[in-house]
């Protein structure tokens, strides 16, 4: 759109038109920007889960959302720009700070966003509800909730670029690598801000604080947009018919495309490959998202100094980014000695900075400053991120092994780097350069076959794979035997999985009738609620984790086919929500280690409101806490206690974690001769099938010797508060 003629009064009177708006302001707007959207992803994800389940298939709904409204708001805030301009009311600063302040709002809308859809759904299904119906439901609500407020942060692409172009006086054609390098910038020191922010003020809070930097930046933006240069009226995108010509037939948005799904799809697999080494605690994939966000910023410094000079037609860039995408395979190797950390920064540097500098190249050729092209090339990028979650979550890696999926993905650079060479206008410098794409192909066959995979040292039995995680199962003795979920040790045949069926239930004083077992592990504390006699219920989050009973119990065939046991794969917090069922028992064995991602989501005041709700007047719930410091015990100690009015805590066998007993009644106190008479004999049977020596009444009166007091439990940290799902 032409620019209007500005009256010469306005020119010679306007103090601004002297002295434009220094892009530094640019750089600070998107440094903060960057900062509040990777906290508001990692928040809205955290929160996501407490209201609609800890799943894979969930988690990839919101993260394909958030990723959806950012390429819409960028394909649609450039072509708002392209239509009406950037004059008057419609001014580009404006616009930037009207999405800004749309932002900041989001922070205390999604929240309750999220609760009215989880009430929506409460009142839409009933039990027994089928999950896709619930997913389909759920995905729509996501739809509704995060895809305006993220649009709202993908148009802050467009809207700045044209205010760049209009409010200062340097060249604009590379405006979007500017402001990227920004937002890049801000979003790594966000991935590290949750360390200190969610620990400190929890997750509302933290929002607040995101939400208030929102509208600081849209207030200033405003106050901005009162002072306007001049120099618009000389700059406006508007190329010949050749360059028109040129950009519509070249090959920048596939490969935009082509990033955005290798870089998402990559890091999917990046936390499955690294989980072996760095364990499933809950910042492990803070540190993948940080590093893959410092490379990325130090590839776009890079690239703004020195980028301008490379052509993408050059097959010797593709090639070696192809290599890069490997080497996590010799990051993750076993057999090299290296910390979490180092491990995952040496594995993911070279693709992801690569990415850091070929993103703002393909977008500055494809827009050469112009917002409407660039918002388009953006939004392509971004839907490869939508789909690249989706690819190796459902499809890659429930049928293949993460390094197959890191090959396979990695191909796809090797063939356009090839590709490239046989074009009559492709860059070819002299026969080394044309050889190199095949000298990395070869490095590349190299890197594969020198290296090892974690499964190649363990005496892997079977594998199982599905959308939600790899599950192994090893060994051929019951001491050697050992359930993996992602290469990780969850659970092995221990006594301990049997107390959690058989003490609490004899301490109840009457015939149990109905029990639920949350967390299905190698179905130890199942089969021993079935000995009971009892119609049992057991819930795991993994669909393949259950499947591999009959590979830790001989008798699990025959378990199996009782009519009053039943096994279901949903989130356990979000089985509680739903069924209608009333229990008797309520036993909970939450995957080691205590920091596990999601677990706290099973020792919250929350959960255990949750389970108050489906226990019999007089039921129990036993947990059982696996170890962790002493502010982790002291937190879920305060957080059961406050929740249940009669509470006892007993260290466990072996001094190996704490099981609790709540209820709502008075807890009594048996007798070891009393609660081994309150056993069948099918149940005392069980109780001691891994014993060589005792009885029932000698095992349960251990656990009763070794009782402990819920104050000195509290007291080893005492300012730290209840466990909450903030």
């Amino acid at each position: 759109m032409a620019p209007k003629p500005i009256p010469t009064a306005v020119l010679d009177d306007s103090k601004i038109i002297r002295h434009p708006i220094s892009r530094r302001w640019f750089f600070g707007f998107f440094f903060i920007s960057g900062l509040c959207s990777i906290l508001y992803e990692i928040v809205w994800l955290r929160l996501a889960m407490s209201q609609f389940g800890v799943t894979t298939a969930m988690v990839s709904i919101v993260l394909s959302m958030f990723m959806a409204g950012l390429g819409i708001g960028s394909w649609q805030g450039g072509k708002f720009i392209r239509r009406h301009g950037s004059d008057g009311i419609f001014s580009a600063l404006r616009l930037y700070a009207l999405a800004e302040i749309l932002i900041g709002v989001s922070s205390i809308a999604v929240q309750a966003e999220f609760s009215w859809g989880h009430s929506l759904l409460h009142i839409a299904l009933h039990p027994p509800y089928q999950l896709p119906i619930y997913y389909l439901l759920a995905g729509i609500w996501m739809l509704i909730t995060l895809v305006p407020w993220c649009a709202c942060m993908g148009a802050t692409f467009p809207f700045a670029m044209s205010a760049v172009r209009e409010q200062t006086s340097n060249d604009s054609s590379r405006s979007f690598s500017y402001l990227y390098l920004a937002n890049v910038l801000g979003a790594t020191v966000g991935t590290w801000a949750p360390l200190f922010l969610i620990e400190l003020f929890g997750f509302r809070t933290t929002l607040r604080f995101a939400g208030l930097l929102n509208l600081a930046l849209g207030a200033c933006a405003f106050t901005l947009s009162a002072f306007k240069s001049a120099s618009h009226a000389a700059t406006s995108f508007q190329p010949s018919p050749e360059k028109r010509l040129r950009l519509a037939g070249n090959k920048q948005l596939l490969l935009l495309f082509g990033t955005g799904l290798t870089s998402m799809a990559m890091e999917v697999v990046w936390i499955r490959i690294y989980t072996p080494t760095s364990g499933t605690v809950v910042y492990t994939v803070a540190w993948i998202l940080g590093y893959y966000l410092l490379a990325t910023y130090l590839g776009s410094i890079v690239y703004r100094k020195w980028g301008a000079r490379v052509q993408i037609r050059s097959g010797v860039l593709w090639a070696v980014l192809g290599l890069a995408g490997l080497m996590p395979m010799i990051a993750a190797d076993p057999r090299l000695h290296l910390s979490p950390g180092l491990r995952i920064l040496l594995g993911v540097i070279a693709f992801t900075g690569l990415l850091g500098f070929i993103t703002p190249m393909l977008v500055d050729q494809a827009s050469e400053g112009d917002p409407d092209r660039a918002g388009k090339a953006y939004a392509m990028n971004v839907l490869g991120c939508i789909l690249g979650p989706l690819l190796s979550g459902f499809i890659l890696l429930p049928t293949m092994s993460e390094r197959s999926a890191l090959i396979l993905l990695s191909s796809l650079w090797f063939v356009v780097g090839i590709s490239f060479y046989r074009e009559p206008k492709s860059v070819r410098p002299g026969r080394l350069s044309l050889l190199a794409p095949y000298a990395m192909i070869l490095a590349a066959a190299l890197v594969t076959h020198f290296t090892e995979g974690y499964s190649k040292k363990l005496p892997v039995q079977i594998t199982l794979r599905d959308s939600t995680a790899t599950v192994m199962a090893m060994g051929e003795t019951r001491q050697t035997k050992r359930l993996l979920v992602n290469g990780v040790g969850i659970t092995q045949l221990s006594p301990i999985t049997k107390i959690m069926a058989h003490f609490p239930l004899a301490y109840l004083g009457h015939q149990p009738v109905r029990a639920l077992d949350i967390c299905f592990g190698m179905g130890t504390t199942f089969r021993s609620l079935m000995s009971w006699g009892i119609h049992v219920d057991a819930v795991d989050l993994v669909p393949s984790v259950p499947q591999l009973f009959y590979y830790f119990h001989a008798d699990a065939p025959e378990v199996r086919k009782l009519e009053r046991g039943r096994v279901i794969i949903d989130d356990g917090r979000r089985y509680l929500e739903w069924t209608p069922e009333k229990y008797d028992l309520i036993t909970i064995d939450p995957p080691p280690p205590v920091q596990a991602a999601g677990s706290s989501l099973l020792y919250s005041k929350e959960f255990y409101e949750l389970a108050k709700r489906r226990l019999q007047p007089d039921g129990i719930l036993a947990q059982w806490l696996p170890g962790g410091d002493i502010e982790t015990q002291a937190a879920v100690t305060k957080s059961i206690k406050e929740s249940f009015p009669f509470v006892k805590a007993f260290t466990s066998l072996h001094g190996w974690g704490v099981h609790y007993l709540a209820s709502q009644v008075p807890l009594a106190n048996p007798t070891a001769a009393a609660l081994a008479a309150r056993l069948p004999a099918a149940a005392t049977t069980d109780l001691l099938e891994w014993r060589d020596y005792g009885t029932a009444e000698k095992e349960l009166g251990t656990m009763l010797e070794q009782e402990v007091s819920l104050d000195a439990i509290i007291a080893k940290s005492p300012a730290t508060p209840a466990l909450t799902d903030d």
